[in-house]
């Protein structure tokens, strides 16, 4: 079991900065993937700043957890994904549904997930 969530992590953490990643050196093709549209120069820019900001925390506090097998690590992106899911259901509640509007939760809902069961797993110890 623990050897499957640590893989899990392990994962949680490489989309993660996969996507930091993409928004650091792809922002105007990631911005439209996530349905943004920068504005000139300084929205490339925020866009630059901002998406690798939250992914690349989240992917390496995962990645650190997966690699010390600590689950303390995981509450970065348990936060991070419970705050954006937040933001979601308010969206919903004040603009309505769109089409597009599960598909994130879900993959955010994951991610907490692993994130929890990884706490769990690998206890809230760190193993330095």
């Amino acid at each position: 079991m623990a050897i499957l969530v640590r893989i899990l992590v392990l994962l949680l953490g490489l989309f993660n900065i996969f996507l930091g990643i993409s928004f650091l050196f792809n922002p105007a093709e990631m911005a439209g993937d996530f349905f943004l549209e920068p504005q000139g120069i300084q929205g490339l820019a925020t866009i630059r700043a901002d998406y690798p900001a939250f992914f690349l925390t989240a992917g390496g506090f995962a990645l650190y957890s997966a690699w010390k097998q600590s689950g303390w690590p995981l509450l970065v992106p348990m936060c991070l994904m419970s705050i954006a899911i937040i933001g979601r259901v308010v969206s919903l509640a004040l603009d309505g549904e769109a089409p597009t509007a599960f598909q994130p939760m879900v993959v955010e809902a994951i991610m907490i997930a692993i994130s929890v069961i990884g706490y769990r797993v690998f206890g809230r110890s760190a193993h330095a």
